[in-house]
């Protein structure tokens, strides 16, 4: 497995090695120099054809100027991780990146089979998981969700494995409220997750995380009645309880587009005594914002449905208007087809908006919804 992680120092430099990139176009994070666009890998059917397609689309994006990838040991049955793993590698094998230079997310949580054995789903979780002691009596949700912590060491491993790394950048638990809460209260949930975070803070130290975090749905853009509700200072304080002050949960991932816009609107979530949204109130936090369905799975892209706005195609301007809005780190965009990444990819050659031209798009945006 390939040594190191993303580092300041790498970080920086792959920046420079694309001086055809608009410098706009990276961030700075918890030390780490990021690109304000980032690689999702979900979607597509667990065979060699889509294994082929990411793994070029993940190469191409890596070359034209992206550092960060996102994946998932459940997207198609562990074979996206695969697929990135095969890219990072290549490109290292190749000269043109090293380790420290890219950023890679993954997920666990979910229960999931594998793509590359030809068994049924249970059959497969059986011998696996359950024959083994991984997977006790009860510990996996309606659903479909299990966040023990061996089922979760062994995901880690399983994902290591899979990504060839011997430390993943960021471990996100993936839709744990969305896939837990309906099977347990609140107070035993929130004993669960600190459980995890000592399980991601011993990981740490032993050099096979740098950073960890939640990957959600619905649970930090919804209204506090909502069952799936969860407040973000309520995580924060279990993190310092567990990690103390340098502790490791320092990035959230969640939906947002032109449309799905709770994360900037709503007004759900407290800091020092006040509601603000999401994004806000991570920012105060120092929590990289990663966003989901930034295309909404394509649905923007019909002719119409997203306002014009500097000659853009609609694809560059769903991605303009996410990684524009304040409080985003990056959209992760999923692309496969050549055809579909070359377009995407130009986004890099041109900077983001400025925070008046976002307000001013985003009044043109109501407006043309009320209307």
């Amino acid at each position: 497995m390939i040594d190191g992680h993303a580092t300041p120092e790498g970080t920086a430099e792959f920046l420079k090695k694309h001086p055809d990139v608009n410098p706009k176009n990276f961030r700075k994070i918890h030390g780490l120099t990021l690109s304000n666009i980032g690689v999702g890998t979900y979607l597509g059917n667990p065979d060699a054809q889509t294994d082929e397609l990411v793994t070029n689309a993940v190469k191409k994006s890596i070359l034209a100027g992206i550092n960060v990838i996102d994946t998932a040991i459940n997207y198609r049955s562990q074979k996206a991780e695969r697929s990135v793993s095969k890219a990072i590698l290549e490109l290292i094998h190749d000269g043109k990146i090293n380790r420290n230079e890219i950023f890679i997310s993954t997920k666990n949580g979910y229960v999931t089979n594998d793509g590359d054995i030809k068994e049924d789903f249970w059959q497969y979780v059986n011998r696996e998981y359950v024959a083994k002691g991984v997977i006790q009596k009860n510990d996996i949700s309606s659903g479909y969700h299990c966040m023990t912590i061996p089922y979760l060491e062994d995901q880690l491993e399983r994902s290591r494995k899979n990504l060839g790394l011997q430390c993943i950048d960021l471990m996100y638990l993936h839709n744990a409220v969305e896939g837990q809460i309906q099977d347990v209260t609140k107070e035993q949930f929130m004993k669960n997750l600190r459980m995890v975070f000592e399980f991601y803070e011993s990981k740490r130290k032993e050099g096979k995380i740098r950073f960890y975090g939640m990957a959600t749905w619905e649970c930090f853009r919804v209204q506090p009645d909502n069952p799936n509700f969860l407040e973000l200072s309520e995580v924060m304080t279990l993190a310092n309880e567990v990690g103390g002050a340098e502790h490791g949960f320092r990035f959230i991932q969640l939906p947002f587009n032109m449309y799905l816009d709770q994360a900037l609107i709503m007004k759900n979530q407290s800091f020092d005594g006040t509601l603000d949204s999401i994004l806000q109130v991570a920012k105060s936090y120092d929590i990289g914002v990663f966003t989901s369905v930034p295309l909404m799975q394509a649905k923007l892209l019909s002719p119409g449905v997203m306002p014009e706005f500097n000659d853009l195609k609609p694809s560059l301007r769903a991605l303009q208007f996410t990684r524009s809005t304040p409080g985003v780190l990056a959209p992760l965009i999923g692309h496969k087809l050549e055809q579909h990444v070359n377009e995407n990819l130009e986004i890099m050659k041109i900077p983001p908006i400025t925070e008046i031209e976002f307000q001013n798009l985003v009044k043109k945006l109501r407006s043309s919804q009320t209307s």
